[in-house]
């Protein structure tokens, strides 16, 4: 990766599924290079051609992940990526009349980064064992998130015409809910099973509990009194087999890429210091070193970091009028994950079940008091990273004591 002062010619790249366009400027805004290219070997290989004769070059993209991105690194070019509403704001710079074309795109890029690119920060590619836990994390949301959409398919289903298996069970994301609707797929059934299998089923999946069993037993004796007509029995019956054995398969996937990812975060250098994170655990602790990194020179200070993950508030101030409002631009898998560490993490911290007590006072909502913490939260991870070192309970009590915090009074009005 090459410094800014090295750069002599300045590239956009605006870049689809199958092809890209790239706008090429010197120094003084002149266009030397505009083509396309398909993206295949061909295609990258007519790139490094039509660029070789620049060899200080920088190039701006409008994205910071990805194929194109990828191939850009392995290259070696210095990327520098843009987010899409600047982007928007450079092509309209070009032509302000709304017109939008490949090329505006490209040149619009480019030149914005021959001009306002001393400011910008340079893509830091992320180590291999980092990258492809980030990889294996973002994907394994994405697979949640399809059973989630099965489940509620799943659901809906169910009410149509199976309700008793509603209300029999309550997190039909567990797999033996699943099993359930294969083993008895029908409210009929359910019910020409009888007891013994039913028994049988429970003690099974390690279901049965003195508290629920007689309940749930007395449910599937009584499951084809309120029932739906037969055809829609039918049809929904073979829907939600359907859905079972679908949700069964992606269940066991899902298995698979927990365990590869407990794996590599165990074998990551920086495990022990996002291990330590308090409500972290197995399954955030992977996903907050996928999201963050293990880099701070990434973000250069926390106020990015922060920025970046979408709890800094964003600034409007116009004359008199002074508000804020919630950062919408910003990395979306961050955000998530640090939602859900902060909801973890008061659970786990009484100075954080108490500093988000004191914003609901305040008259906040559940996700602006989470959005607050966390911000409070990414401060302290951003001095974890840059020391190496694991969070300290006992040290952050002794800095908020010696600084006078308004949380440590309140979760500890002795110590205080």
């Amino acid at each position: 990766m090459k410094k800014w002062q090295e750069m002599t010619h300045y590239a956009g790249l605006d870049w689809a599924k199958d092809h890209h366009a790239v706008v090429v400027v010197d120094a003084g805004g002149r266009i030397v290079a505009d083509f396309e290219f398909e993206h295949s070997l061909e295609g990258w290989k007519s790139f490094a051609d039509q660029t070789s004769a620049w060899p200080n070059l920088a190039v701006a993209i409008e994205t910071s992940q990805g194929a194109a991105v990828d191939q850009l690194l392995q290259r070696g070019y210095t990327l520098y990526p843009v987010h899409p509403v600047a982007a928007q704001r450079y092509r309209e710079r070009k032509a302000p009349t709304g017109t939008k074309t490949d090329h505006l795109d490209a040149w619009g890029l480019g030149d914005a980064l021959r001009v306002d690119g001393h400011g910008w920060r340079p893509l830091q590619p992320l180590d291999a064992m980092t990258q492809q836990l980030r990889l294996l994390c973002r994907d394994e949301v994405s697979l949640i998130e399809q059973r989630t959409a099965l489940v509620n398919q799943l659901q809906q289903a169910l009410l149509e015409y199976y309700p008793t298996a509603l209300e029999a069970f309550d997190d039909w994301t567990d797999a033996f809910t699943w099993e359930f609707i294969l083993a008895f797929p029908t409210p009929q059934a359910l019910v020409q099973a009888g007891k013994r299998r039913w028994e049988k089923f429970l003690h099974t999946h390690r279901l049965w509990r003195p508290e629920t069993a007689p309940k749930r037993l007395a449910l599937f004796a009584q499951a084809d009194q309120f029932k739906a007509s037969d055809p829609i029995v039918r049809a929904k019956s073979q829907l939600a087999v359907s859905l079972c054995k679908l949700l069964v398969t992606l269940g066991k996937q899902l298995a698979l890429y927990r365990q590869e990812i407990e794996a590599l975060f165990r074998d990551h250098p920086d495990h022990d210091l996002f291990g330590s994170l308090p409500g972290a655990k197995k399954v955030l602790a992977p996903r907050l070193l996928a999201a963050v990194g293990s880099d701070p020179q990434r973000y250069g200070s926390q106020e990015v970091l922060q920025s970046i993950a979408g709890t800094a508030p964003v600034s409007y101030q116009s004359g008199k009028l002074n508000k804020v409002r919630v950062r919408w631009a910003c990395d979306k898998f961050l955000r998530y994950t640090v939602h859900l560490w902060a909801d973890c993490f008061r659970k786990a911290s009484a100075w954080g079940q108490a500093y988000y007590d004191q914003k609901r006072q305040e008259g906040m909502t559940h996700a602006c008091a989470l959005r607050c913490l966390g911000q409070r939260l990414l401060k302290i991870l951003f001095r974890m990273l840059s020391d190496k070192k694991p969070y300290d309970a006992e040290l952050h009590a002794r800095n908020q004591q010696k600084h006078g915090s308004w949380v440590l009074k309140l979760a500890n009005p002795a110590a205080a």
